[in-house]
C-alpha cells in the first residue's frame, strides 16, 4: 500500500504563486523584472526573510535572477549611500551583511529608501532581459549577504567569465552607481 501525504492549502498556494511568478516572468520579462526586483528587494530590507519567501514559493530561473538583482541593489545601494556616515565598516556590514541595519533610519526618513529601490527597478529588468541571469530558491533572496546570491548564480549558470562579469556589473557596480 502507498501512503499519500496531503499538502496543506498554504503549501499549495505558495507553490501556485511561485509557478505563476516564474511563468509570468518568462512571458513578460520587463514588467515582471521590475515588480519582482522591487518587491523582493524591499522584503529583504524589512525584518522578514526574503530568502525564506523565495525558497517557499520556489522562485527560479530569470525570476530568481530579478529577485537577486533587487536584493543586491538594496544591500549595495545602502552600503554606498551611507559610506559618509559609516565608512568601510558600514559598507562591509550592509554590503556583505544586511540592509536591515537601515530600518531604524528608514522609519525616521523613509525617503532614503528611494535611491536603492529605483536602482532595483532598473537592475531587475536588466537581469531578465539583457543578462538573463538565473538564480534559484534561497540564493535568490540573499542578495550579496556572504555572496550567497552570487554563488547561487554561478551554481545555476556555471562559473564562466561571461557569467562573472555580468554578476559583478549587475550585482555590485550598477547598484552602487545608480544609488549614488
Amino acid at each position: 500500500s502507498v501512503a499519500y501525504v496531503t499538502c496543506p492549502p498554504i503549501a499549495i498556494a505558495m507553490n501556485w504563486l511561485g509557478e505563476f511568478i516564474n511563468t509570468a516572468t518568462t512571458l513578460h520579462p520587463f514588467l515582471m523584472g521590475i515588480i519582482i526586483s522591487v518587491v523582493v528587494g524591499i522584503i529583504l530590507t524589512l525584518p522578514i526573510s526574503s530568502a525564506a519567501i523565495c525558497a517557499s514559493i520556489g522562485i527560479a530561473g530569470i525570476a530568481g535572477g530579478a529577485a537577486l538583482a533587487g536584493c543586491c541593489a538594496q544591500m549595495i545601494g545602502f552600503a554606498v549611500a551611507s559610506y559618509r556616515e559609516n565608512k568601510w565598516g558600514g559598507v562591509v556590514s550592509q554590503g556583505l551583511g544586511t540592509s536591515m541595519l537601515q530600518m531604524p533610519n528608514i522609519m525616521v526618513h523613509p525617503q532614503i529608501w528611494i535611491p536603492a529601490t529605483l536602482a532595483s527597478a532598473i537592475t531587475g529588468p536588466m537581469a531578465t532581459m539583457i543578462f538573463k541571469l538565473e538564480c534559484t530558491g534561497v540564493s535568490a533572496g540573499m542578495g550579496t549577504c556572504g555572496l550567497v546570491g552570487q554563488i547561487g548564480t554561478f551554481t545555476d549558470m556555471g562559473f564562466t567569465f561571461d557569467v562573472l562579469w555580468k554578476v559583478v556589473l549587475l550585482h555590485i557596480a550598477l547598484p552602487a552607481i545608480l544609488t549614488l
